[in-house]
């Protein structure tokens, strides 16, 4: 019975550092930041599409005040306007458009530099989501060979558990289980001296005097903790 509990007890321990492998954490936390970073880039492309849609708006409008400059200029210098007021207003209009197509390039170079630097967001977030992405591979990997490990450690103890439990009397074996369900995974222990090992708790005189009468094959249990007492050559 003792070699039962002493197997249960390391599946138990076993289950416990599966269930707790820092893998396990590492992945979730880099999961998490590649959450982050995907939704980040996200935002910094949508940004960087509209401020690519803006630098092209901003060199139409360029253009098209450089060509009706170009247009205005070259009316005036075929001479075929004679009228001064006519070319009063033409020169007036080139000033002006001038005028406008430098605001314009004030505005484009503004808007260009917007875009370089959410294109220089967007690199950055790429880079690091390359990076995040080899270390979430990395640690998986890592997490699978330690739970390989674990899993074969404990199909070898299943293995031993079921010659153990085999050897049990069931109805035994069933009030074992039991208790091991509702006592924190101990079951069984040891009686040493006087002392239960599953409470350490000493146990009063006359229960002990009782424990120590009865039968070899009687099961007998701590009156502290209720769980079967397993007499020892020391008890």
């Amino acid at each position: 019975m003792l070699d039962l509990q002493a197997v249960d007890t390391r599946l138990d321990q076993l289950a416990h550092q599966e269930a707790t492998l820092p893998q396990t954490a590492q992945l979730a936390e880099l999961t998490d930041r590649l959450a982050e970073l995907n939704t980040d880039v996200v935002n910094a492309s949508t940004e960087l599409s509209d401020l690519s849609q803006d630098v092209r708006k901003a060199e139409d409008e360029v253009e098209q005040v450089r060509k009706r400059t170009t247009r205005d200029q070259e009316l005036l210098d075929s001479g075929s306007i004679t009228s001064g007021k006519q070319l009063e207003e033409i020169q007036h209009e080139i000033t002006s458009l001038l005028r406008r197509a430098s605001e314009l390039e004030d505005a484009q170079l503004e808007v260009m530099e917007r875009a370089e630097g959410a294109q220089a967001r967007v690199d950055e977030l790429s880079l690091q989501i390359g990076e995040v992405q080899q270390e979430h591979a990395k640690v998986s990997a890592a997490l699978e060979v330690a739970v390989t490990v674990i899993r074969a450690d404990r199909a070898d103890l299943d293995s031993q558990r079921a010659g153990l439990a085999a050897r049990v009397p069931t109805d035994l074996l069933a009030l074992y289980d039991k208790l091991r369900d509702s006592l924190g995974g101990v079951g069984a222990a040891p009686l040493r001296g006087s002392r239960c090992e599953g409470c350490h708790m000493q146990l009063p005189p006359t229960d002990l005097k009782a424990i120590v009468e009865a039968e070899a094959d009687e099961v007998v249990r701590c009156e502290e903790c209720r769980r079967i007492l397993i007499r020892t050559a020391a008890s």
